[in-house]
């Protein structure tokens, strides 16, 4: 049995749920079985994009991972994206992309009506994904530089700002007993901010 997994950048409940069905229907018509959606949300600029972990964790050799667009792979960290694409490798998992590979391909490729020499589209589409994802990384640290030259500049810049809720949220979850590990896992940090964090609570008087 050929299975997919689809990756969806979230958005607006009624738009995810049509794209979804489209995206299903179409991996369906191709001989795919759905094994999952996972979806992330376009404002959860994190480091871990729990829905990325669930699904890498997830993958099997053989299956194929369904992203919407480019920009649904490239918008993530790059050490995600690396990640993705060890697994991919690793795995021996596809990457589709409508209208660039999709399932339809795959497909014709396993009756002995290969349209594309599978290995290099992959190599090719492993390799865009992860220049894309790069270059918008320096494109956003260099806007980012460039932000706090403008602010030094005109005297505002104050400097990064706490994250108070994260704060909050991590001193609670340490009060109440949780491990550093978990702690991370449900305040979507790292185990080294809980750590300092939790250290700088401590020493309040």
């Amino acid at each position: 049995m050929k299975v997919a997994r689809l990756y969806l950048r979230a958005s607006t409940e009624e738009q995810d749920l049509a794209r979804q069905v489209n995206i299903e229907l179409n991996a369906r018509a191709s001989g795919y079985h759905v094994a999952g959606v996972y979806r992330e949300k376009p404002s959860g600029a994190r480091a871990d994009r729990p829905e990325l972990l669930r699904m890498i964790t997830d993958l099997q050799p053989g299956e194929a991972i369904v992203a919407e667009r480019f920009e649904s792979i490239c918008n993530l960290p790059v050490a995600k994206v690396e990640q993705l694409i060890a697994c991919i490798q690793a795995k021996g998992v596809k990457l589709a992309i409508p209208g660039v590979v999709d399932l339809s391909e795959f497909a014709a490729m396993a009756d002995g009506f290969a349209k594309i020499d599978p290995e290099s589209a992959q190599v090719l589409l492993l390799k865009v994904a992860l220049q894309m994802a790069r270059e918008d990384y320096e494109t956003r640290r260099e806007r980012q530089r460039q932000s706090v030259r403008l602010a030094k500049a005109a005297g505002k810049y104050v400097g990064r700002l706490p994250d108070t809720l994260m704060h909050q949220r991590i001193v609670a979850l340490r009060s109440a007993g949780e491990t550093i590990k978990r702690t991370a896992e449900l305040a979507g940090c790292s185990e080294s901010q809980v750590n300092r964090i939790w250290a700088i609570h401590l020493a309040k008087p």
